[in-house]
């Protein structure tokens, strides 16, 4: 992650990261390595609805690794073939998500932060 941030030229004061309150995601190990690395997380109340557009990104990604004829015979060829695929994500589907926020939104808003079909 801090090679993600390097790359983006993000200085320590304008790292965030959200992350959902998955207990391996609050343990003391890994809130340790934000404080570590300089990294503030957003809070995030427990079971909110999932806003978080990374999650349908990863959904299309698992969705084309699926259409591999024969499993990946280990774990290098596995992320292989997440590089590859993620390299060939078209922007179209990103801002195709960005561009649904909206909705997503609307619809949080009129289930009451219940499920929504997003």
């Amino acid at each position: 992650m801090r090679k993600v941030f390097e790359k983006l030229e993000m200085v320590h004061g304008e790292r965030y990261f959200q992350q959902d309150n998955d207990p391996k995601h609050m343990s003391g190990l890994a809130t340790q390595w934000f404080e570590d690395n300089n990294i503030q997380v957003l809070g995030w109340p427990s079971q909110s609805p999932d806003m978080n557009p990374l999650e349908h990104l990863w959904d299309h990604l698992k969705r084309q690794l699926r259409k591999y004829p024969t499993p990946p015979k280990g774990v290098h060829e596995l992320w292989d073939r997440v590089a590859e695929e993620w390299d060939e994500i078209p922007p179209e589907v990103c801002q195709n998500l960005i561009e649904s926020m909206p909705r997503w939104i609307q619809a949080v808003i009129k289930a009451k932060g219940g499920h929504t079909k997003y």
